[in-house]
């Protein structure tokens, strides 16, 4: 929408070219002779046409900046002088763009006493842009896409803080930031020379406010608000389209420029760019960063939990001296043949459903944490480890053996109590797929069958086994035996069983944190 205050006359047309698509025909008539680009600092752009023979300065910039530089303005008639009269009505004019939201640039012009147009040469652009005849006032509805209000909230879920810093008029920056849902009520609008006017220590209380955001600013400002930031030990992410946008970008932990409507510069200072400049789409960006860390950490779980069964047979066989529960070609058939599926798979576990409500994780938090290794090593591990050697007793209790008695360390029976420990690892690792899907989640919240991959992979897994334990061939290389009935009766009841101990850790800590969510802070 462009809402107009004033007569527009030739050098508004000249002006408004680009925004109409008529810059070829203007230039044709109206030749340019000179232009002075537009300026975060000066906040205006000048260029000099030929206008019936005559050189014209076209002016055109924020109404702040370009208001205290005329001194007439044109109506339906003629020039009249912009007195106090005539200046408040323009500036409530102003005011009330602002204010629906709109973005409002001032047009004027100056004609050149008959110059030739050799400026800059001739002409100071602080004398160029002076001494001004106002046209009007340029209003534009840029409204913000359908999706950014729910992304915003989305932000506060996850504990992100959106902060609106603009070159834009305050008023303007406070309506926008209302409609999208940024701020409601009162909004505390901060301008540039309000930031200059501010010390590291003012600033500092000041990013505390929950309802602030910053107007009128240039580069500078923003670099400043980027540091400022930082020094309080956030993550700061910055978008930008603009050359006045390159530093805050580069001095950000993540830039993010605009792809359609981003400057080269800004592409290139940036560290990622939007292909389609949506603000949703950071967001989404954000949902997609966590699940691929979870999913780094869950894969390393899953492997880690298989490391203890294959260990712990060891320690057995050295402390206990009973025949070795694994052999080592055994070992490889897990860690390269049947477990390898299953592993890839978790890498590729869609978000869980809480991932957008959670605060985020600690700036120093390793990967691989004291949380991770005790869930891995001290309580899936050695779950599995207890169930496999269960399972490795339970094949020599099948053939005849009791406690006390010596166990057969070759022969058939070894054969299928090794078997045994295999076939257990394999299942047990059934379960522990499972439960790795999430650390906080129950399986039904997230719902089991929601991994086409994993279900894929557990199948294969299974598959390999029995290929392994029932093909001869296969079964001579790596020391085993066929399995009966009452075996696999108690292989298929290992997974749901370690699935079954999770479920109620996952169930007993989410009880213990709503009830330590209810306690006052220290």
């Amino acid at each position: 929408r462009w809402g107009v205050l004033g007569d527009p006359t030739e050098g508004a047309i000249v002006v408004a070219a680009a925004k109409l698509g008529l810059t070829e025909t203007v230039l044709a008539q109206s030749p340019r002779l000179a232009e002075l680009p537009f300026d975060s600092l000066r906040k205006r752009m000048t260029t000099i046409q030929r206008i019936a023979g005559a050189a014209v300065a076209c002016v055109k910039g924020a109404p702040s900046e370009l208001l205290p530089r005329c001194v007439a303005m044109r109506t339906e008639s003629a020039v009249v002088p912009l007195d106090p009269e005539r200046r408040a009505a323009v500036e409530a004019a102003y005011d009330a763009f602002a204010r629906r939201g709109l973005r409002v640039l001032a047009v004027a012009v100056r004609h050149l006493d008959g110059s030739e147009g050799r400026w800059p040469d001739g002409w100071e652009p602080d004398e160029v842009e002076s001494q001004l005849t106002l046209l009007g006032l340029l209003a534009m509805e840029d409204p913000p896409r359908e999706e950014v209000p729910a992304a915003i909230a989305a932000c506060r879920a996850a504990g992100v803080r959106a902060i609106m810093v603009t070159g834009d008029d305050g008023r303007t920056a406070a309506t926008i930031a209302r409609e999208i849902g940024l701020h409601e009520g009162d909004v505390r609008v901060v301008t540039g020379p309000e930031l200059d006017a501010l010390s590291d220590q003012q600033l500092h209380a000041l990013l505390d406010t929950p309802d602030v955001l910053f107007a009128r600013v240039t580069p500078e400002h923003k670099l400043r608000l980027v540091e400022a930031w930082q020094r309080r030990g956030a993550v700061v992410a910055v978008t930008g389209d603009g050359v006045n946008d390159a530093p805050a970008l580069k001095r950000a932990d993540i830039g993010v420029a605009m792809g359609v409507t981003g400057t080269d510069v800004a592409r290139e200072a940036a560290d990622m760019v939007l292909a389609d400049d949506n603000f949703a789409s950071i967001v989404a960006a954000i949902e997609e960063g966590r699940a691929v860390y979870d999913n780094i950490g869950k894969f390393i779980t899953y492997i880690f939990a298989s490391n203890i069964p294959e260990i712990i047979p060891f320690i057995a066989f050295v402390l206990f001296h009973i025949p070795l529960p694994l052999t080592v070609m055994q070992i490889l058939a897990v860690d390269l043949g049947t477990d390898l599926l299953p592993a890839l798979a978790l890498g590729m576990e869609p978000p869980e459903p809480d991932v957008m409500q959670r605060r985020p994780r600690p700036r120093r938090q390793r990967l691989v944490n004291r949380a991770t290794l005790l869930r891995a090593y001290g309580w899936l591990g050695l779950l599995e480890a207890a169930f496999t050697l269960a399972g490795y007793f339970f094949a020599y209790w099948l053939a005849g053996w009791r406690p006390g008695a010596p166990m057969a360390a070759d022969g058939a029976i070894y054969a299928t109590a090794t078997t045994m420990t295999l076939a257990g690892i394999v299942t047990c690792q059934v379960g522990n797929a499972f439960a790795c899907r999430s650390s906080r989640e129950s399986i039904l919240q997230i719902g089991p069958l929601s991994n086409r991959p994993l279900l894929l992979g557990i199948a294969v897994e299974i598959l390999l086994l029995v290929l392994l334990i029932y093909t001869p061939p296969l079964a001579a290389v790596f020391g085993l035996a066929p399995l009966g009935p009452s075996h696999w009766l108690l292989l298929f009841s290992l997974g749901p069983l370690l699935l079954l101990c999770e479920e109620a850790r996952k169930a007993l800590r989410r009880t213990t944190s709503v009830s330590g969510s209810s306690l006052p802070r220290g």
